[in-house]
C-alpha cells in the first residue's frame, strides 16, 4: 500500500496558490485512476483505491501546510504504512517554474510541511516530488509568493505538469527512473 500526500492549505482562498500545487497533483490523481470520493479523515480529505496492481491512499491533510504532519503521521499510523511506501508532492522554491524531481529523504530545505511530516514521522526517510514553482528572487518576499495565484503567464506548464505527473504516478509507484523524464518530455 502506498500514501500519496498533496501538500497545501485547504479553503477555496488558497484553491490556486503556488502552495497547493501538492493539492493539484493528488486531485489530478484521483480523477485520473478514479480513486475517491474524497471524505474527512485524519485531519485531511482522503481516498482509497488502486493505481495499476497497487492500492492507493490519497491524502490532502486539511491542518494547513505547517502542521501536515498530524495528518500525515495519523494516516501512516493507522495503515501501517511505512515511510518509504509514503510520497508527498509539494512545491518547491529551489526549482525552475515547471520542474519535477524526486528525492528520498534528506532534508526538507525550510520546507514547513515537510517539517512538519518529518517532526511527527520521526524521520526524513520518504518520497518526495519536488515540484517547481520558481524563487521570488528575495527570500522577503516567500511568504507572500508561495500564497499567491500561480500568474496567467504560468498556466501554460502548470496546466502541462498536473497531467503528466497523474498520467505517469505508475512509474513513480513502480520505482521507475523514467517518471521523471516522462514527465518533463510532457512540458516541452
Amino acid at each position: 500500500m502506498w500514501l500519496l500526500v498533496g501538500l497545501g492549505n485547504p479553503g477555496d482562498k488558497y484553491k490556486s496558490n503556488r502552495h497547493n500545487i501538492g493539492f493539484m497533483a493528488v486531485d489530478a490523481i484521483a480523477d485520473e485512476y478514479g480513486v475517491g470520493p474524497f471524505k474527512a479523515k485524519f485531519q485531511g480529505e482522503m481516498a482509497e483505491g488502486r493505481i495499476g496492481g497497487e492500492k492507493v491512499v490519497l491524502l490532502k491533510p486539511q491542518t494547513f501546510m505547517n502542521e501536515s504532519g498530524q495528518s500525515v503521521g495519523k494516516c501512516a499510523k493507522f495503515y501501517k504504512i511505512a515511510p518509504e511506501r509514503i510520497c508527498v508532492f509539494h512545491d518547491e522554491l529551489d526549482l525552475e517554474p515547471g520542474k519535477c524531481r524526486v528525492k528520498m529523504g534528506g532534508g526538507v530545505a525550510g520546507h514547513n510541511g515537510l517539517k512538519s511530516i518529518k517532526a511527527h514521522m520521526g524521520t526524513p526517510e520518504f518520497k518526495r516530488v519536488r515540484l517547481g514553482i520558481g524563487h521570488p528572487g528575495d527570500k522577503n518576499r516567500v511568504s507572500g509568493y508561495v500564497l499567491s495565484d500561480f500568474a496567467k503567464a504560468e498556466a501554460g506548464w502548470v496546466e502541462r505538469l498536473i497531467p503528466a505527473l497523474a498520467d505517469n504516478v505508475p512509474l513513480l509507484l513502480e520505482g521507475s527512473d523514467d517518471f521523471m523524464t516522462r514527465v518533463s518530455e510532457s512540458l516541452k
